[in-house]
């Protein structure tokens, strides 16, 4: 494993080896998945220890921002077929599709078992459970709670894990490096915020649940937080980052800030239009009228809900021939919600009203929202298994920072929430079923891990005022070309220029400036610390790009505009390398779904 040190201390004499605080189970994230994953664990044995180490309080977590649903099969008219057809197809083919069987038959029962831990789900007059329409899905089964289901969604995670005495927070402590003994992981070396100090956390069992590294891009719908930490704890370890290529761009976020609108403003019958007024995805093939002929009648919303790479394409299309409007953040085009009117609006898009109030000064009950394409989601991550375990043993991953595979080359909108469930239960119901029957490592070896760990840390601090580069703009240079090189639409020479440039960035930030010498609380520091780790995702996402020469799902190269299942029915694998990552592959499961073409609206 190649060391992400930038110079040594000077004084390494005045080092010892870092403290180390003991647990059977160390779960790495806050969010839904590592809470998730901390309920399972502490249910397979009340007994064991679990720390969640997490660098922002769990409520806090990006989870809770999330706004649509989550997508289970329940009603009479779904069935776990159709939703596996949708999933898997929706992925472009590149779904393993044993995953997606297994995700689609659990959904369900972890949905029902959420409202169960107090998760109020929106209701029809009836009683049962409501269900609303979401991108790329044939069938309405996407539960919500209005617009704010993230937030619902990790209040009940987090209130159910305060009632098992067994988990233990490390709330605000960043992980620095996973800890390694005789092969296996043994824990995590993480920095507390508060006290400046490093500490060896152990386990017997580690799961990394840290999420997506949006913010590599300069707009994203993702918190500022979601740098990908994870990730790269698990690449530097020697594990590969699978589909790292396939990033998701949202169709639907605010011009300047990135926010979300979410897919639920269009599910509930939001339309988009250019600034001709015309719904201008009517020409590009995502859905055709299914019960009226006017395809401009406010009633037909098939065509807003096709799959988010093709949306995400159509609006550069429709920028090329000019029929965008432009602003201050540059190019937008109108989601237009007046029609639904302000009583379903704040009954069922409260937070979409409250959003664009407050961050667009705009009311969606009498002025249509500009919107644009934003970076969104990770489709790749952390190679796991079905079970989430990785290749490096006692090391499992959930949630956006893993890739199990469902979701491809495409996720389909509301898969995502009910994800973290289904993975982060069977991570946690394994990792603690290995923990229970074993003993930690090496501790004094672990212990010496964790103190080059701080080395690190403190000789970025004690040395960073000597350096010439800034941490502010090795960021904006990296997240300007990713959006240059490596958005929407790609190419050999936008790829290659990119990745030269991300192999530039990494070199000089070798020798980045810090202000701040101390350790407390030094918010310089974590963001140097997260830089580090964003320029690693960066590079396995453009490196894995370039040398995937085809079109498939949210990866759009234009000089190889074609699907090639003959040479790339497979999942990249992006290693860890000096200077830049090696690329392999290995091949993506079939079981009952041959590779068909992607068609909507037929």
């Amino acid at each position: 494993m190649r060391s992400a040190q930038l110079r040594p201390l000077r004084d390494l004499r005045m080092i010892r080896n870092v403290e180390s605080k003991l647990h059977d189970v160390v779960i790495v994230g806050g969010g839904g998945a590592g809470l998730r994953a901390a309920i399972a664990a502490a249910e397979v044995d009340p007994g064991l220890d679990i720390a969640v180490v997490s660098k922002v309080y769990p409520m806090r977590s990006h989870t809770v921002a999330a706004e649509g649903g989550m997508a289970a099969a329940i009603k009479e008219n779904d069935s776990f077929e159709h939703h596996i057809y949708d999933t898997i197809s929706g992925s472009d083919w590149l779904a393993d599709q044993d995953a997606v069987e297994l995700f689609v038959k659990e959904a369900p029962d972890e949905l029902i078992q959420l409202e169960h831990w107090g998760c109020p789900w929106s209701r029809e007059p009836n009683g049962t459970v409501a269900v609303r329409p979401f991108g790329g899905m044939r069938i309405q089964r996407t539960w919500f709670a209005a617009d704010k289901t993230g937030f619902h969604v990790l209040h009940s995670l987090f209130q159910t894990t305060m009632r098992y005495a067994s988990v233990n927070r490390y709330d605000e402590w960043f992980a620095l490096d996973l800890l390694v003994d005789d092969g296996r992981c043994q824990g995590v070396a993480a920095l507390e915020l508060r006290s400046g100090e490093v500490k060896a956390i152990l386990g017997k069992a580690v799961i990394i649940c840290t999420g997506g590294g949006g913010r590599v891009f300069p707009f994203t719908t993702n918190a500022a937080i979601k740098t990908g930490d994870g990730m790269t704890l698990a690449y530097r370890a020697g594990v590969a980052l699978k589909d790292m290529e396939f990033v998701q761009y949202h169709p639907t976020g605010l011009p300047g800030t990135g926010i979300l609108i979410t897919e639920a403003a269009r599910g509930e019958g939001g339309i988009l239009v250019n600034k001709n007024g015309r719904r201008y995805l009517q020409d590009y093939n995502l859905g055709r009228p299914l019960d009226i002929s006017d395809p401009n009648h406010p009633q037909n919303r098939t065509m807003e809900l096709g799959p988010r790479d093709r949306l995400s394409q159509a609006f550069i299309l429709e920028e090329q021939k000019g029929n965008v409007m432009q602003g201050e953040y540059g190019s937008y085009v109108h989601l237009d919600v007046r029609h639904l009117g302000e009583k379903l609006i704040d009954s069922k898009l409260p937070f979409v009203r409250e959003l664009a109030l407050n961050y667009g000064g705009i009311d969606p009950v009498t002025e249509p929202i500009p919107v644009r394409p934003v970076v969104h989601y990770m489709m790749g991550g952390i190679d796991t298994d079905i079970r989430g375990a990785t290749s490096l043993p006692r090391l499992f991953a959930a949630g956006e920072c893993a890739c199990v595979s469902i979701n491809g080359a495409n996720r389909l909108g509301s898969n995502s929430l009910t994800e973290l469930l289904v993975f982060g239960a069977r991570a946690g119901h394994d990792a603690a079923e290995l923990a229970a029957g074993s003993e930690i490592g090496d501790v004094g070896a672990l212990e010496a891990q964790a103190t080059a760990s701080e080395s690190r840390v403190r000789g970025l601090v004690s040395n960073g005022n000597q350096g010439t580069e800034r941490i502010a703009d090795i960021r904006q240079e990296m997240t300007t070309a990713m959006e240059t090189g490596a958005g929407i639409y790609r190419t050999e020479e936008s790829l290659r220029a990119t990745c030269h440039k991300l192999v530039e960035l990494r070199d000089r930030f070798r020798n980045v400036n810090l202000d701040d010498s101390g350790l407390r609380y030094n918010t310089e520091l974590i963001a140097a610390l997260e830089l580090d780790c964003m320029l690693d995702v960066a590079q396995s996402v453009a490196f894995s790009a370039l040398a995937r020469k085809e079109s498939r799902g949210s990866h759009q190269r234009t000089d190889y505009p074609d699907r090639d299942d003959d040479g790339y029915l497979k999942h990249s694998l992006a290693y860890r390398e000096d200077d830049s990552p090696r690329i392999e592959y290995k091949p993506v499961t079939i079981t009952k779904w041959p590779p068909a073409a992607r068609v909507y609206g037929s």
